[in-house]
């Protein structure tokens, strides 16, 4: 099925808005709607000039292509229209942990120093990797200080750091932590950090448009980034960039992601098992369970509570977290979720084991979060 649609709002009518859907649909008119309006009220609102929703149900996908990927350039947003995904990212900068675990590269509980050995002795060279995965490494800021510019300086400013909270007590959303365990992911399987990935890891889960450095001849599917001032802009990735916050991708290849990790498709027994151990829940934090990266909550959820654990506060407060001993086993009943943005993209990816649904939400603005998570949340309930 292949629909266009024309919304009257001045501010959309600048940029052109159209959107598709890929295959037919069971009450396809109830979903339409709830997409296509969602996706006009949060573009009129925040001023976004593109965005894609693509659904999985059951294992059939459904493409809604919004807008322009470029307001120079006209060109409109589709399913391969690549955008930054920010910290969404970490989900594969987790997944190549598990993956290395196993193959028997590396375990979770191992410590920092048993892989630097530069930081052995000192307080961060004990922290696990598990806890760097879970922001429970004792308290790090959310970006490296300014003065961190190569890996020397990292590893001064590594040596120098002391907890201000004991391990596993407080969850610091930080950047730092999880870009250092992507750094140890990739030591132990001899390879540099976006090697690992692009060569390894990509591949493995079958994703054919995903990058870290967008290559020339995939540019012109790269969308432009649009900062609160509508300023075009995009990513400059610093030190432990990549493994933080650098991946750019499709709303074709991300929705394939989450439905391996719903469980579907084929892949190899090292990927299902390492997707898996990304879902094993570590510490409760307000009303979510932090995994490897990932979030979730218990299903049926309130709207209330994902937006709480979502929130401002989760991003850059500290919250306290309670240790799951042992941890939680991957559920089915439970709604699982990421967020990420850059300075001129936002995204969220949302899958539900029980019901073996998920959503992805893509655009070349960063809009608020709760926007983010009230869509979703519309969507899934058409869905239902």
């Amino acid at each position: 099925m292949k629909m266009t649609c024309k919304l009257s709002a001045l501010a959309l009518s600048l940029i052109g808005l159209c959107s598709f859907a890929s295959s037919a649909l069971a009450k396809g008119s109830d979903l339409d709607a709830v997409v296509q309006n969602g996706a006009r009220h949060v573009m009129q609102e925040y001023a976004v000039p593109g965005l894609v929703i693509a659904v999985s149900a059951n294992g059939k996908q459904h493409f809604y292509s919004f807008g322009v990927a470029s307001k120079a350039s006209k060109e409109p947003v589709t399913p391969d229209t690549l955008f930054e995904v920010g910290s969404v990212s970490k989900l594969f900068t987790a997944t190549l942990a598990t993956y290395a675990q196993a193959q028997g590269k590396l375990s979770l509980s191992d410590t920092v120093g048993k892989y630097e050995p530069e930081l052995e002795g000192t307080p961060f060279g004990k922290v696990t990797l598990a806890h760097l995965a879970t922001h429970t490494a004792g308290g790090f800021p959310l970006q490296l200080p300014d003065s961190v510019q190569d890996e020397r300086q990292l590893m001064d400013y590594l040596k120098r750091w002391k907890p201000a909270y004991p391990m596993g007590t407080q969850r610091s959303y930080a950047n730092p932590s999880i870009g250092m365990l992507g750094v140890i992911a990739a030591k132990s399987l001899n390879l540099p950090f976006t090697q690992a990935m692009e060569q390894q890891l990509f591949p493995a889960l079958g994703l054919h448009n995903t990058y870290y450095t967008v290559p020339a001849s995939k540019m012109t599917l790269y969308a432009q980034g649009y900062d609160k001032q509508d300023a075009p802009v995009r990513l400059n990735s610093g030190v432990l960039g990549n493994e933080a916050y650098g991946v750019k991708t499709s709303a074709r290849d991300l929705i394939h992601f989450t439905e391996l990790n719903l469980g579907q498709g084929e892949t190899s027994p090292q990927i299902r098992k390492a997707l898996a151990d990304t879902h094993i829940g570590y510490f409760r934090v307000g009303p979510m369970t932090q995994d490897l990266i990932w979030e979730q909550y218990p299903y049926p959820v309130e709207l209330k509570s994902l937006l709480e654990g979502n929130s401002n506060n989760m991003a850059y407060e500290n919250n306290d977290a309670i240790a799951l001993n042992p941890p939680l086993a991957p559920q089915q009943a439970v709604w699982v979720n990421k967020t990420g943005s850059t300075g001129g993209f936002g995204a969220y990816a949302v899958f539900v084991p029980a019901k073996q649904k998920s959503i992805v939400i893509l655009a070349n603005k960063n809009y608020p979060n709760d926007a983010r998570v009230k869509l979703a949340y519309e969507v899934l309930k058409a869905l239902d």
